[in-house]
């Protein structure tokens, strides 16, 4: 059974922009239409007015222009391998090299999607009872900082839509990709031809996008947005289809798709979905960016090795956590094999252990506990002994964790890293936490931070570390080959700057 895409709710972006004053009853109606949309559908249209539209018209005939001619020239460089495959991916604020081409209009197209992306976040807070910048701080500012490269990024693509022989998908049309789940907090789609499918609360495929004009957007929640509202906004499961019925009116297909995805350093936190009364599970825990995107990228080998069945009840039990994630640190993401039982009944391990014992106060449930009454949860520490082992045997086969390992054993061999850390270990932690470093910087390190002087505040995972800049207090999550240590003789000359008073 299939679900007509006629059923979406479409809301117009005028109603749905943020404005100082009392609210409207127009954009009451709006938030509640497009919040209701997403419960029902997993999915809303979301339309342009009359200059965005054209702008879109203007962005996805230059996508298909951009492609054609690409596949005419057959060029064969290296840098235009993306290109020949019909996705070409523009990120705002990046450096072009002198050999990038892109088609036109990009910078235009991402601020207009990234200006409807942020008006719907606003409005699904407010649903929500919260504040509607609450999601703000998982942003980059707006406008971006110079030499700063945009954490969102615009997915421009081109499909030839060719008649196959093969099982027709439900919503019409053959199925050409594997499912998707959307990883970031929200992603909006344009494109001049259906040939999206979104998988509703139910368990049913429906082909979203028919009957869309180029100026209607499709909106779909992502996991960043979907674990930061702790499962009250689950992620959308979409697949790309070939659809027959425009096949022969148009050759291809052309789409934008603007992804809007948090800051690396910044932090998934559901504290306000508490604070506004809702009743959230206890693996809603606070979690890095970088981190949650790690912990997602181990898990597509297993999601794509699985059937459309088991995706879509993965998708669709969104509110249930991974066991790994269950059994980890929600501050260091280190497993718990120190897990603790405190008074209120919870269990905590590592630094989150930690906090709750400093403030004599359960993080979940804001029980006042007793410090001098911890108990070890052995069944937990057992449990997360067993999935580290099996995670770790995992993880070794990963192409991107082998890389890591092998960038690693370079480093060792040019002196780089300390014998003392092990031969065997994959992942080298030099520093210790609460100790004074110097940002060196890497190829990843904004320009602002190289020289500043740096506290580790705690551990994360991979060679990760969390720091407390010491001049602005800004927190920044980067990789140990960023850092060096204090020389004795610095610190030395620093130290009466702090004792002074």
């Amino acid at each position: 059974m299939t679900t007509s895409s006629s059923s979406l709710a479409r809301v117009r972006l005028s109603d749905l922009v943020p404005y100082d004053g009392s609210p409207s009853s127009c954009y009451l109606r709006a938030v509640e239409v497009l919040s209701d949309s997403l419960t029902r559908h997993n999915a809303v249209v979301i339309e342009l007015g009359s200059e965005d539209e054209a702008l879109m018209r203007c962005g996805l005939e230059s996508v298909r222009l951009y492609f054609r001619i690409r596949a005419q020239s057959g060029a064969n460089c290296s840098s235009s391998s993306k290109s020949s495959r019909g996705v070409y991916m523009y990120r705002a604020g990046r450096a072009l090299e002198d050999t990038d081409s892109s088609p036109p209009c990009m910078a235009d197209v991402f601020r207009c999607m990234g200006k409807a992306a942020r008006a719907a976040l606003c409005a699904i807070a407010r649903h929500l009872r919260l504040r509607s910048d609450v999601f703000n701080h998982l942003l980059d500012d707006n406008p971006l900082p110079a030499n700063e490269p945009s954490s969102s990024v615009l997915v421009a693509s081109y499909r030839h839509m060719l008649s196959q022989n093969g099982k027709g998908a439900p919503g019409g049309g053959n199925i050409t990709t594997n499912c998707e789940i959307e990883k970031g907090l929200l992603t909006l789609v344009c494109s001049d031809a259906p040939g999206l499918q979104v998988c509703d609360p139910n368990g049913r495929w429906y082909l979203a996008d028919c009957g869309s004009a180029p100026g209607d957007l499709l909106l779909l929640i992502g996991k960043a947005l979907s674990h930061a509202t702790a499962g009250l906004r689950p992620a959308a499961l979409c697949r790309a289809v070939t659809d027959h019925a425009s096949a022969s009116a148009n050759p291809g297909r052309s789409s934008l798709a603007f992804r809007l995805m948090p800051q690396g350093n910044a932090i998934l936190d559901c504290s306000p979905i508490t604070a506004a009364g809702h009743v959230i599970p206890q693996s809603y825990v606070p979690i890095s960016v970088s981190q949650f995107m790690d912990d997602l990228s181990a898990e597509e080998d297993i999601l794509c090795n699985r059937s459309d069945n088991a995706l879509v009840t993965r998708a669709n039990v969104n509110k249930e956590p991974t066991l790994r994630s269950v059994l980890s640190d929600s501050l260091s993401g280190a497993f718990l094999e120190d897990a603790t039982l405190v008074s209120c009944g919870h269990s905590f391990g590592g630094l989150m252990l930690r906090r709750v014992i400093d403030t004599a106060r359960c993080t979940l449930c804001d029980t006042e506990i007793e410090t001098g009454s911890l108990i070890p949860n052995h069944a937990l520490r057992a449990a997360a002994a067993a999935i580290k082992h099996e995670d770790d045997r995992r993880l070794f086969h990963n192409a991107a964790l082998r890389k890591r390992r092998k960038e690693v054993g370079d480093h060792r061999e040019n002196g780089d890293l300390s014998a003392d850390n092990g031969l065997h270990r994959g992942v080298q932690y030099p520093f210790t936490v609460n100790e004074k470093v110097v940002i060196k910087g890497n190829r990843r390190t904004p320009d602002k931070f190289i020289g500043k002087e740096a506290v580790i505040t705690s551990q994360c995972l991979n060679g990760w570390y969390l720091l407390n800049i010491i001049e602005s207090g800004e927190k920044v999550r980067l990789q140990y080959r960023s850092l060096r240590k204090i020389q004795k003789t610095q610190a030395a000359e620093s130290q009466p700057l702090y004792n002074s008073s």
